[in-house]
Protein backbone atom coordinates (compact mmCIF):
# COMPACT_ATOMS: atom_id res chain seq x y z
CA UNK A 1 0.00 0.00 0.00
CA UNK A 2 1.30 3.29 -1.06
CA UNK A 3 2.07 6.20 1.75
CA UNK A 4 -0.23 8.99 1.03
CA UNK A 5 1.29 12.25 1.23
CA UNK A 6 -1.10 15.56 2.76
CA UNK A 7 1.07 17.77 1.16
CA UNK A 8 2.20 16.40 -2.34
CA UNK A 9 -0.74 17.70 -4.97
CA UNK A 10 0.95 15.42 -7.64
CA UNK A 11 -2.09 13.20 -7.45
CA UNK A 12 -4.39 16.22 -8.51
CA UNK A 13 -2.48 16.30 -11.88
CA UNK A 14 -2.71 13.25 -12.38
CA UNK A 15 -6.82 13.03 -11.68
CA UNK A 16 -7.48 16.22 -13.82
CA UNK A 17 -5.21 15.21 -16.93
CA UNK A 18 -6.63 15.56 -19.80
CA UNK A 19 -9.77 17.49 -18.44
CA UNK A 20 -10.53 21.33 -17.88
CA UNK A 21 -8.37 22.18 -15.26
CA UNK A 22 -9.74 25.65 -15.75
CA UNK A 23 -13.15 24.13 -13.54
CA UNK A 24 -13.14 25.29 -9.96
CA UNK A 25 -12.76 21.79 -8.55
CA UNK A 26 -9.33 21.61 -9.48
CA UNK A 27 -8.23 24.73 -7.72
CA UNK A 28 -9.88 23.60 -4.53
CA UNK A 29 -8.12 20.16 -5.13
CA UNK A 30 -4.93 22.14 -5.42
CA UNK A 31 -5.49 24.00 -2.34
CA UNK A 32 -5.71 20.64 0.21
CA UNK A 33 -2.62 20.69 0.96
CA UNK A 34 -2.26 24.06 2.43
CA UNK A 35 -5.31 23.65 4.30
CA UNK A 36 -4.17 20.84 5.78
CA UNK A 37 -0.74 22.21 7.30
CA UNK A 38 -2.72 25.26 8.32
CA UNK A 39 -5.66 23.26 10.38
CA UNK A 40 -2.69 21.18 11.89
CA UNK A 41 -0.77 24.25 13.54
CA UNK A 42 -3.95 25.57 14.36
CA UNK A 43 -4.21 22.60 16.51
CA UNK A 44 -1.25 22.30 17.88
CA UNK A 45 -1.64 25.73 18.78
CA UNK A 46 -5.12 25.53 20.85
CA UNK A 47 -3.63 22.21 22.31
CA UNK A 48 -0.32 24.54 23.57
CA UNK A 49 -3.09 27.51 24.83
CA UNK A 50 -5.04 25.01 27.19
CA UNK A 51 -2.07 23.39 28.29
CA UNK A 52 -0.50 26.67 29.50
CA UNK A 53 -3.84 27.57 31.00
CA UNK A 54 -3.67 24.20 33.09
CA UNK A 55 -0.16 24.84 34.21
CA UNK A 56 -1.14 28.57 35.50
CA UNK A 57 -4.03 27.37 37.53
CA UNK A 58 -1.91 24.95 39.05
CA UNK A 59 0.74 27.29 39.84
CA UNK A 60 -1.84 29.82 41.52
CA UNK A 61 -3.73 26.92 43.76
CA UNK A 62 -0.48 26.07 45.00
CA UNK A 63 0.89 29.77 45.82
CA UNK A 64 -2.90 30.15 47.25
CA UNK A 65 -2.83 27.33 49.37
CA UNK A 66 0.58 28.38 50.38
CA UNK A 67 -0.81 31.84 51.72
CA UNK A 68 -3.03 30.19 53.62
CA UNK A 69 -0.26 27.87 55.61
CA UNK A 70 1.81 30.82 56.28
CA UNK A 71 -1.84 33.08 57.88
CA UNK A 72 -2.70 29.71 59.54
CA UNK A 73 1.09 29.62 61.27
CA UNK A 74 1.08 33.15 62.27
CA UNK A 75 -2.01 32.48 63.62
CA UNK A 76 -1.38 29.92 65.54
CA UNK A 77 2.11 31.32 66.82
CA UNK A 78 -0.17 34.50 67.93
CA UNK A 79 -1.99 31.74 69.97
CA UNK A 80 0.60 30.83 71.91
CA UNK A 81 1.99 34.41 72.98
CA UNK A 82 -1.19 34.81 74.33
CA UNK A 83 -0.89 31.88 75.82
CA UNK A 84 2.00 31.93 77.51
CA UNK A 85 0.87 35.63 78.75
CA UNK A 86 1.30 35.80 82.67
CA UNK A 87 -1.99 36.68 84.42
CA UNK A 88 -1.55 38.80 86.84
CA UNK A 89 -3.52 38.54 90.10
CA UNK A 90 -5.55 41.87 91.52
CA UNK A 91 -5.12 42.44 94.56
CA UNK A 92 -7.86 41.79 96.78
CA UNK A 93 -10.22 44.77 97.68
CA UNK A 94 -11.72 45.13 101.32
CA UNK A 95 -15.13 46.35 100.71
CA UNK A 96 -16.29 48.34 103.94
CA UNK A 97 -20.17 48.20 104.85
CA UNK A 98 -21.65 50.80 106.14
CA UNK A 99 -23.59 50.69 109.44
CA UNK A 100 -26.95 51.99 108.92
CA UNK A 101 -27.67 54.77 112.10
CA UNK A 102 -31.17 54.00 113.46
CA UNK A 103 -32.68 57.02 114.50
CA UNK A 104 -34.77 57.47 117.67
CA UNK A 105 -38.29 56.95 117.68
CA UNK A 106 -40.90 58.49 119.50
CA UNK A 107 -43.84 55.54 120.51
CA UNK A 108 -47.54 56.51 119.38
CA UNK A 109 -50.71 56.00 121.14
CA UNK A 110 -52.87 52.92 119.61
CA UNK A 111 -55.93 54.35 117.31
CA UNK A 112 -58.75 52.45 118.43
CA UNK A 113 -61.80 51.85 115.68
CA UNK A 114 -65.08 52.24 117.39
CA UNK A 115 -67.11 49.55 118.14
CA UNK A 116 -70.11 48.90 119.95
CA UNK A 117 -69.37 46.34 123.19
CA UNK A 118 -71.02 45.99 126.96
CA UNK A 119 -69.31 47.67 129.66
CA UNK A 120 -67.47 44.85 131.13
CA UNK A 121 -65.85 43.78 127.61
CA UNK A 122 -63.88 46.54 127.45
CA UNK A 123 -60.71 46.58 128.28
CA UNK A 124 -58.72 49.48 129.31
CA UNK A 125 -56.30 50.26 127.00
CA UNK A 126 -58.83 50.21 124.54
CA UNK A 127 -61.41 52.94 126.21
CA UNK A 128 -61.24 55.99 124.07
CA UNK A 129 -58.84 58.48 125.70
CA UNK A 130 -59.93 61.65 126.23
CA UNK A 131 -58.96 64.99 125.59
CA UNK A 132 -57.36 65.60 129.13
CA UNK A 133 -55.81 61.97 128.57
CA UNK A 134 -54.43 63.16 125.11
CA UNK A 135 -52.91 66.32 126.56
CA UNK A 136 -50.76 64.79 129.22
CA UNK A 137 -49.39 62.13 127.58
CA UNK A 138 -46.13 62.55 125.19
CA UNK A 139 -46.65 60.75 123.09
CA UNK A 140 -48.26 60.98 119.06
CA UNK A 141 -51.48 59.63 117.91
CA UNK A 142 -51.60 57.89 114.38
CA UNK A 143 -53.73 55.32 112.66
CA UNK A 144 -51.20 52.47 113.33
CA UNK A 145 -49.14 51.47 116.53
CA UNK A 146 -45.21 52.99 116.09
CA UNK A 147 -43.20 51.32 119.14
CA UNK A 148 -40.53 53.46 120.08
CA UNK A 149 -36.93 53.37 121.70
CA UNK A 150 -36.46 56.25 123.32
CA UNK A 151 -39.65 57.65 125.39
CA UNK A 152 -37.46 60.89 127.27
CA UNK A 153 -35.62 62.02 123.91
CA UNK A 154 -37.39 60.90 120.99
CA UNK A 155 -38.40 63.93 118.70
CA UNK A 156 -38.99 61.60 115.54
CA UNK A 157 -42.00 59.80 114.54
CA UNK A 158 -40.91 57.87 111.98
CA UNK A 159 -43.08 55.00 110.37
CA UNK A 160 -41.95 51.99 107.60
CA UNK A 161 -45.92 52.30 106.26
CA UNK A 162 -47.55 55.25 105.11
CA UNK A 163 -50.71 56.39 105.33
CA UNK A 164 -53.04 55.92 102.17
CA UNK A 165 -54.11 59.23 100.17
CA UNK A 166 -57.54 59.13 99.56
CA UNK A 167 -57.24 61.42 96.51
CA UNK A 168 -55.89 60.10 93.49
CA UNK A 169 -52.58 61.87 91.79
CA UNK A 170 -53.05 64.16 89.38
CA UNK A 171 -51.36 62.40 87.24
CA UNK A 172 -53.42 58.88 87.27
CA UNK A 173 -56.95 61.10 86.59
CA UNK A 174 -54.85 63.45 83.64
CA UNK A 175 -55.93 62.40 80.46
CA UNK A 176 -53.22 63.26 78.15
CA UNK A 177 -53.87 64.20 74.62
CA UNK A 178 -49.84 63.69 73.21
CA UNK A 179 -47.40 61.72 75.38
CA UNK A 180 -43.83 60.62 74.33
CA UNK A 181 -45.64 57.55 73.44
CA UNK A 182 -48.51 57.37 71.83
CA UNK A 183 -50.85 54.35 72.71
CA UNK A 184 -50.96 51.76 70.40
CA UNK A 185 -52.50 48.23 69.46
CA UNK A 186 -51.26 44.78 70.13
CA UNK A 187 -49.30 44.53 66.52
CA UNK A 188 -49.49 47.56 64.99
CA UNK A 189 -51.91 49.46 62.56
CA UNK A 190 -52.45 46.54 60.45
CA UNK A 191 -53.70 44.20 63.09
CA UNK A 192 -55.98 46.99 64.52
CA UNK A 193 -57.58 47.46 60.98
CA UNK A 194 -57.96 43.44 60.71
CA UNK A 195 -59.37 43.19 63.74
CA UNK A 196 -62.09 45.61 62.98
CA UNK A 197 -62.86 44.25 59.85
CA UNK A 198 -62.99 40.59 61.79
CA UNK A 199 -65.36 41.96 64.10
CA UNK A 200 -67.55 44.73 63.07
CA UNK A 201 -71.40 43.72 61.62
CA UNK A 202 -72.63 46.21 58.99
CA UNK A 203 -76.25 47.36 60.37
CA UNK A 204 -79.13 46.02 57.92
CA UNK A 205 -80.83 49.03 58.09
CA UNK A 206 -78.04 50.74 57.01
CA UNK A 207 -77.16 48.19 54.32
CA UNK A 208 -81.00 48.13 53.08
CA UNK A 209 -80.76 52.25 52.22
CA UNK A 210 -77.61 51.99 51.18
CA UNK A 211 -75.72 54.09 53.88
CA UNK A 212 -72.14 54.09 54.13
CA UNK A 213 -69.36 56.52 55.24
CA UNK A 214 -66.51 57.01 57.87
CA UNK A 215 -67.73 57.40 61.89
CA UNK A 216 -64.70 59.57 63.63
CA UNK A 217 -64.55 58.31 67.24
CA UNK A 218 -62.57 59.24 70.21
CA UNK A 219 -61.88 57.13 72.99
CA UNK A 220 -59.27 56.94 76.38
CA UNK A 221 -56.52 54.63 76.70
CA UNK A 222 -56.60 53.56 80.34
CA UNK A 223 -52.87 53.11 82.21
CA UNK A 224 -53.62 49.74 81.86
CA UNK A 225 -54.39 49.53 78.57
CA UNK A 226 -58.64 49.15 78.72
CA UNK A 227 -60.52 51.01 76.35
CA UNK A 228 -63.03 53.89 78.23
CA UNK A 229 -65.42 56.37 77.26
CA UNK A 230 -65.98 56.21 73.66
CA UNK A 231 -67.66 58.57 71.66
CA UNK A 232 -68.76 59.32 67.85
CA UNK A 233 -67.26 62.81 66.99
CA UNK A 234 -68.43 62.87 63.54
CA UNK A 235 -71.67 60.97 62.65
CA UNK A 236 -73.08 59.09 59.74
CA UNK A 237 -76.32 57.20 60.71
CA UNK A 238 -77.51 56.30 64.58
CA UNK A 239 -77.41 52.56 63.34
CA UNK A 240 -73.27 53.18 62.43
CA UNK A 241 -72.77 55.00 65.15
CA UNK A 242 -73.73 52.42 67.61
CA UNK A 243 -72.13 48.98 65.73
CA UNK A 244 -68.65 51.40 65.26
CA UNK A 245 -69.25 51.89 69.63
CA UNK A 246 -69.67 48.61 69.89
CA UNK A 247 -66.49 47.37 67.67
CA UNK A 248 -64.58 49.99 69.91
CA UNK A 249 -65.55 49.21 73.39
CA UNK A 250 -65.27 45.19 73.08
CA UNK A 251 -61.44 46.02 71.51
CA UNK A 252 -58.89 44.01 73.68
CA UNK A 253 -55.87 45.91 76.05
CA UNK A 254 -53.64 48.38 73.96
CA UNK A 255 -50.27 49.03 74.96
CA UNK A 256 -50.78 52.44 77.11
CA UNK A 257 -48.97 55.60 76.55
CA UNK A 258 -45.96 56.28 78.18
CA UNK A 259 -45.44 59.71 79.78
CA UNK A 260 -41.79 60.41 81.75
CA UNK A 261 -41.73 56.12 82.15
CA UNK A 262 -45.23 55.96 83.83
CA UNK A 263 -48.51 54.57 81.61
CA UNK A 264 -50.93 57.20 81.57
CA UNK A 265 -54.25 57.94 80.17
CA UNK A 266 -54.51 59.23 76.61
CA UNK A 267 -56.91 60.58 74.50
CA UNK A 268 -57.00 58.36 70.86
CA UNK A 269 -59.37 59.16 67.73
CA UNK A 270 -60.34 56.47 64.98
CA UNK A 271 -62.42 56.68 62.29
CA UNK A 272 -64.32 53.73 61.72
CA UNK A 273 -65.08 53.11 57.56
CA UNK A 274 -68.48 51.73 56.83
CA UNK A 275 -67.99 50.57 52.91
CA UNK A 276 -70.59 48.53 50.82
CA UNK A 277 -69.60 45.97 48.18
Amino acid sequence: MAKVDLIDNSWVDLVFEGKNQAYGAYQLRKETGTRNVKALVWVLIGIAIIFLAVFLNVQIQNAIKQNQSIDTDVELSKLAQKKETKVERKEQVNVEVEKKVVEKVKSSVKFTAPEIKKDDEVKPEDEIKSQDDLAKTNTAIGTFDVKGNDEDEGVVLKANEQAIDEKPKEEETKVFDVVEQMPDFPGGQGALLKWINDNIRYPSIAEENNIQGRVICQFVVERDGSITDVQVMKSVDPSLDKEAIRVLKKMPRWNPGMQNGSPVRVKFTLPVTFRLQ
